[in-house]
């Protein structure tokens, strides 16, 4: 790996969103639009405010795995991937790169929704900002690393979205959005203890209640961990080209 070739690829990727304005505003703005129509829809301040922490947990993954997914796959189909590794360019670095670039994109997402809540929406906030941008830029970065990783596996763009339900509903189900994880039957809970959202999920409802206290710092760790997981087996299995 190396540093300047990771920044390099982070600013080809960035330029390349530029360009693409349509899935700049689904990354950008669609989350804050689909905020404010909750709010309108909720009609009630305090189920509003406990339902922001979880979406805001949700969304940096839900649209970072779709987009890198899919843009991972279209590089190689193209045969852009190809050609990109038979540069000095090491897996590592493909990785990172969109990591960093997707990560920004992700911090301009946050900032948004973040800023609408607590303005227009009122959104009452019992802590410190930073712990929720924190858990939501850790979330993006793990959707980013999951969505490398299965558009592995991918030979066609469909294929590549029909990984998202495989890989987010499970953890929707499961991370104690809907039921709390300690009233579930044993094996789910079990299941739930193994996956990274529902520990990204409990980050962000401690970061808004209390900010970084508690276990905050041990589920952050969990799902950065579960993101440097992801990255490597993706290296492991990126491939130049789809058969």
């Amino acid at each position: 790996m190396t540093p300047s070739i990771t920044a390099a690829t982070a600013r080809r990727i960035l330029t390349q969103l530029r360009h693409d304005r349509r899935t700049v505003a689904m990354m950008a703005l669609v989350p804050t639009l689909v905020m404010i129509l909750l709010y309108y829809v909720i009609g009630d301040q305090r189920a509003f405010n406990a339902w922001t922490p979880v979406l805001l947990c949700v969304f940096p993954f839900l649209v970072m795995f779709l987009v890198t997914s899919i843009a991972t796959l279209r590089e190689r189909t193209s045969g852009t991937l190809e050609r990109l590794m038979a540069s000095p360019l090491g897996k590592l670095d493909l990785l990172l790169g969109y990591g960093l670039a997707f990560g920004l994109m992700a911090a301009v997402q946050v900032t948004l929704v973040l800023a609408v809540s607590l303005t227009w929406l009122g959104f009452e906030l019992g802590a410190p900002v930073w712990p929720l941008v924190v858990v939501a830029l850790g979330n993006a970065l793990l959707g980013t690393a999951l969505g490398l990783l299965c558009s592995a596996f991918a030979r066609t763009e469909f294929q590549a979205v029909q990984f998202m339900p495989v890989v987010m509903l499970p953890q929707l189900l499961l991370g104690g959005i809907f039921v709390p994880r300690d009233q579930m039957a044993a094996v789910l809970e079990w299941i739930s203890n193994a996956l990274p959202m529902s520990y990204a999920i409990e980050a962000m409802k401690l970061a808004a209640a209390a900010g970084a206290e508690g276990d905050f710092w041990r589920d952050v760790a969990v799902v950065a961990g579960s993101a440097v997981l992801a990255l490597l087996l993706g290296a492991a299995t990126l491939r130049r080209r789809t058969p």
